[in-house]
């Protein structure tokens, strides 16, 4: 044995005396090659080759093919995994060769969906997001069928929240994310609840759509939402700024009194119809819809009809004209 060590050694002296120069070169291609930081995302089905020139072109590694012979040495040139790896050029091909052997950081892209957002303003944020097929995700947002509770469209049912995707996500995914997360909140007990304030889930939903989009802040939910669901029972029209800009295609600055914004008529005017608007006018939070359920239907022991907001931020509650109209006055 010990006969057959040296005779290698002395072949592998051989090797380097004869190649001279030419290992020097090769050592000198595994040397850092002075480039800066830099984020490798390996997609599925990327391969080393690939990698490894892309790693040489941003100067992580002096060259392509020293790494690929150091990794196929080591034998994970062929166990690639997908994720993002942080590299930079003061590694060497060795340390840059540990890294790609290691799982990288997941593959995710962060979309937060504010509350109160509506349909029309998804595909936006989806693309900000670099996520999506911006010309085709606004169809899928109108599939009401990824939904057992829409009508329509999937307005109001797309829970305001922040999700994570792989890049590749297809549209549907995507939107039956969100779709799914906003059916956890129609627990038995909260469709029971709604069902004793006479709404059934869409109902509820189109309540707290209009809960969302009056309110200035959590706090104030409960007892809008005690306003509205009084005005129902009493068959009171609601009187929505939000729901007559919805049905106008406008959002609520654009309301123009003047104009005679509030005198069209459309399935969501409430004040020219009685009731509920057609439907949801955004999509409403986990507060929004909880406060529907937790209303604050009094205000000083009497049922709460009235609400306004001052220009200095009031928020003031009362339960008849005359006194909404001191406010008014008031506060405006």
């Amino acid at each position: 044995m010990k006969i057959f060590v040296r005779l290698v050694l002395v072949f592998v002296l051989l090797l380097v005396v004869a190649a001279g120069g030419l290992g020097y070169y090769a050592y000198d291609m595994t040397r850092p090659a002075g480039g800066g930081k830099f984020e490798l995302e390996v997609k599925p089905g990327t391969t080393l080759p690939a990698v490894a020139d892309q790693l040489q072109a941003k100067k992580i590694v002096k060259s392509a093919d020293a790494l690929r012979a150091v990794m196929r040495f080591r034998g994970t040139a062929t166990g690639l995994k997908e994720g993002l790896y942080d590299l930079n050029g003061r590694m060497d091909a060795f340390e840059v060769a540990d890294s790609l052997a290691r799982p990288g950081r997941p593959r995710i892209m962060l979309v937060t969906i504010p509350e109160g957002k509506r349909l029309k303003d998804l595909p936006e944020i989806f693309a900000k997001a670099k996520l999506g097929d911006a010309s085709t995700l606004l169809a899928t947002l109108k599939d009401a069928s990824l939904s057992e509770y829409a009508k329509g469209n999937l307005e109001g049912f797309l829970f305001p929240a922040t999700y994570p995707f792989r890049p590749e996500a297809t549209n549907e995914e995507m939107v039956r994310a969100l779709v799914q997360r906003m059916a956890e909140e129609f627990t038995p007990e909260h469709v029971e609840a709604a069902k004793k304030l006479g709404l059934d889930v869409y109902g509820w939903v189109t309540v707290a759509s209009m809960v969302q989009a009056e309110a200035a802040n959590d706090e104030e939910m409960p007892a809008i939402a005690g306003v509205f669901l009084n005005r129902l029972d009493d068959r009171m029209a609601l009187g929505s700024d939000p729901t007559v800009a919805y049905g106008l295609g406008k959002d609520l600055p654009e309301l123009d009194r003047f104009a005679g914004d509030f005198q069209k008529d459309t399935p969501y005017n409430t004040y020219t119809r009685p009731g509920l608007p057609q439907g949801p006018i955004n999509n409403p939070g986990q507060a929004a819809l909880l406060s529907v359920l937790n209303a604050r239907r009094l205000v000083n022991g009497e049922r709460a009809l009235y609400f306004l907001h001052g220009l200095k931020g009031e928020f003031r509650v009362n339960s008849n004209y005359a006194a909404h109209n001191r406010d008014i006055a008031r506060y405006r």
